[in-house]
């Protein structure tokens, strides 16, 4: 994939008020717009931020400038008001490949280690997360970071997301953080095929598992995803038994082999503060 253009905004606001499938949470916090991953079948590519600019979603993104001032005014006034519980992000992955050199993300930790939210969930697929473990431990218990692995097959990742991280980079990243201390899970979501070994590769380390799929997941009923036409991929190669709304159930009672009942969520339960 060719490289994102880049471009530097202003935003005079950051947190936004959690509303659908995020309901639970006070607040959104998305330190990009736009998100070089690209995945197919990323939700976003249905949403105004998406629809309404030119180029493809993953050939450009924007970063925010001045994020940490900006937050820190927001997170203040928030915290004024009552609980302040914060999704990072809802429409980016917070540890895209141009964090390694804006590090917004970062700063937005440094301000949230200071002015502590009452909870922070950081949603990525990127092992650069481990990078922040040593912001992410001062939040204690006080974080989550939710580290998607779709499948534990890098040649089904390369098919759905092939500018995304390789599959077993997240697993080790995952591994990292718990050995560090940070509160973390593991998000199969979407559900993408995978094998009947992929329980016993999280089993070691994680406690807690989300499993979502199209359907559940994409805050519109599988609908996004229909018009994306995603199951043309699942066709290609030979996979559609994997597109089924009950594709889900099959992930869910392998893991069930392995982990509890209590260790398993499904769908928006898996990602609620």
């Amino acid at each position: 994939m060719a490289e994102s253009e880049i471009l530097y905004k202003q935003p005079k606001t950051l947190l936004n008020k959690g509303t659908g499938f995020l309901e639970g949470y006070s607040h959104t916090l998305n330190p990009y717009t736009g998100c070089a991953f690209g995945c197919s079948y990323c939700y976003v590519r249905q949403m105004p931020v998406a629809l309404f600019r030119e180029g493809e979603w993953g050939e450009w993104v924007d970063v925010k400038g001045n994020a940490a001032t900006v937050l820190r005014k927001e997170i203040n006034r928030a915290k004024a008001k009552g609980r302040v519980t914060i999704f990072m992000s809802s429409s980016t992955d917070p540890y895209q490949p141009v964090e390694y050199k804006e590090r917004v993300t970062r700063s937005l930790l440094e301000v949230m280690a200071e002015v502590q939210p009452d909870f922070l969930l950081v949603q990525t697929r990127s092992p650069l997360v481990t990078r922040d473990m040593d912001l992410l431990v001062q939040l204690k218990d006080k974080v989550r970071v939710s580290m998607t692995v779709e499948t534990d097959q890098d040649d089904i990742r390369k098919i759905f997301t092939p500018s995304a991280p390789p599959i077993a980079a997240r697993i080790k990243a995952l591994r990292e953080l718990v050995d560090a201390g940070v509160p973390a899970q593991a998000a199969i979501a979407p559900v993408l095929p995978s094998s009947e070994r992929f329980p016993e590769l999280l089993r070691p380390f994680v406690n807690r598992v989300c499993i979502d799929d199209y359907t559940m997941g994409d805050g519109s009923g599988g609908k996004r995803t229909r018009r994306l036409q995603v199951e043309r991929l699942y066709e290609q190669h030979k996979l559609e038994e994997w597109y089924s709304p009950e594709a889900y159930r099959t992930v869910y009672d392998r893991f069930r082999t392995l982990f509890s009942e209590n260790e398993l969520y499904i769908s928006q339960k898996g990602f609620e503060p």
